[in-house]
């Protein structure tokens, strides 16, 4: 009795356990009769019913009566005691049940001594030790997870069921523009796409999908790749350089050299042919001479040295060569306007300026006759803006892809110095079609 008594009081405390962690935030109406108030009603029911018989039928012999009674009430208690002993594993089983629910895994039971009762304790013990294990190691991994997206180089977009971007961590904030997005959204699961942005960026993009409850859920992987492919194309153009270089360089050095020993004979040629033995000399002549400077122009690009920086005006920069050039534009018809601060930058003054000219002469080019450039300066960020015809979109994936070029008589060398300087230097840049009509390079130093 002892047993059933402490048993009794575990389960008490079990329920009043449950009772607190039930009705702490909300009050419930009275539930439906429970078994055990059933079981015990039809107990004491049962009782009533026969103790009343005994009453009547033991009515003249009271003394046999009241020990029939107290048998009765005996037996009333013990079946009370019984009913009790023989839900307290129900209630363990409710209270765990509700623990469960509520995500609760820390709390564990007690035993009790009652070896029905403690087989039932032991097992519920284990099973919640290790659901806390396993909240703990999803815990972690999703901890985990959340820092390796969070510090990956490569920009993570996570989707929502509707494949709207939910989550974003920094390397994708810092990378995501509209225009990307929608690259993203034109990609069929398990494709990768390598795309143009604003101007010289270059990124590769994949998009992904995996299971969430149930369901598939889409996620894009984002690399910057501009630093690698432009590293990888100048080593590449480089060496091609280095390589033609030193074959033309040899190949014109002996033909010069027989073409000028040829024309020591011209004395010795008739008459009737020498003008056309020394005219045929001089356009081969001339012709090797342009060849070497067209290798020459090349190997420039090679050769840019690192930028000596100092600070410099770069309104006085941007003055010096509009003055330099507009001769040259207003023979075409096309003026030159400067709307400048006085912005300082930290830069290498001669190849700012060789910048600058390139950035001019295009837009000379983009234009051709009778159109404007207009050249603002603001707070360290240059804007040369032209009215031609603007960018093609076919054309904008390779604008600056070393030696592309859209004129017929172009070595795509202007962009690639462009691109060579302003990268050495830090600054950022891009070539861009305007609003109204045209285009523009814009300059942040």
């Amino acid at each position: 009795m002892k047993d059933e008594v402490e048993a009794a009081q575990h389960a008490a405390m079990i329920r009043r356990e449950a009772g607190r962690r039930r009705y702490a935030n909300q009050r419930r109406g009275p539930g439906p009769l429970t078994l055990r108030g059933k079981i015990a009603i039809y107990f004491v029911a049962l009782h009533l019913i026969i103790a009343t018989a005994a009453l009547f039928v033991l009515m003249e012999n009271r003394l046999l009566l009241f020990g029939v009674e107290a048998l009765f009430i005996l037996s009333i208690v013990v079946s009370y005691r019984l009913v009790i002993a023989l839900f307290v594993p129900f209630d363990l089983i409710r209270t765990g049940a509700e623990l469960i629910a509520e995500r609760d895994f820390t709390s564990r039971f007690v035993p009790v001594g009652q070896p029905e009762m403690d087989d039932l304790i032991r097992v519920y013990n284990g099973m919640i030790d290790r659901l806390r294990e396993e909240r703990l190691k999803v815990e972690e991994q999703h901890h985990f997870f959340a820092r390796v997206v969070e510090s990956s180089p490569s920009g993570i977009v996570i989707c929502d069921f509707d494949e709207n971007a939910a989550e974003l961590n920094p390397a994708a904030k810092a990378l995501m523009t509209p225009e990307l997005m929608t690259e993203l959204r034109s990609l069929a699961p398990g494709e990768s796409r390598l795309v143009t942005q604003a101007g010289p960026r270059r990124m590769k993009i994949w998009r992904a999908e995996f299971r969430d409850r149930g369901f598939s859920k889409t996620f894009f992987l984002i690399d910057e790749m501009t630093d690698e492919l432009r590293l990888s194309e100048k080593a590449a153009y480089e060496k091609l350089i280095r390589m033609m270089s030193h074959e033309v360089n040899n190949s014109v050095g002996a033909v010069r050299s027989l073409i000028d020993s040829s024309l020591r004979y011209a004395p010795q040629v008739g008459e009737s042919d020498r003008s056309d033995f020394v005219n045929a000399l001089t356009i081969a002549s001339s012709r090797i001479d342009a060849l070497n400077r067209f290798m020459s122009a090349f190997a420039d690009v090679v050769r840019i040295p690192p930028p000596h920086r100092a600070p410099i005006r770069l309104d006085a920069v941007v003055a010096r060569i509009a003055a330099l050039m507009r001769p040259e534009a207003e023979s075409r018809g096309i003026t030159i306007a400067v709307d400048a601060d006085e912005s300082i930058a930290d830069a290498d003054e001669h190849q700012f300026e060789q910048v600058v000219v390139n950035i001019i002469r295009n837009a000379i080019d983009a234009i051709d006759a009778d159109g404007a450039i207009d050249i603002t300066l603001r707070e360290g960020t240059l804007i040369v803006a032209d009215s031609g015809s603007g960018i093609a979109d076919d054309v904008v994936p390779d604008l600056f892809t070393p030696f592309f070029t859209t004129k017929r008589e172009g070595r795509g060398l202007g962009l690639t110095i462009v691109q060579e300087i302003l990268t050495n230097h830090g600054f950022t840049y891009g070539l861009r079609n305007r609003a109204g009509g045209g285009a523009e390079f814009v300059i942040a130093t």
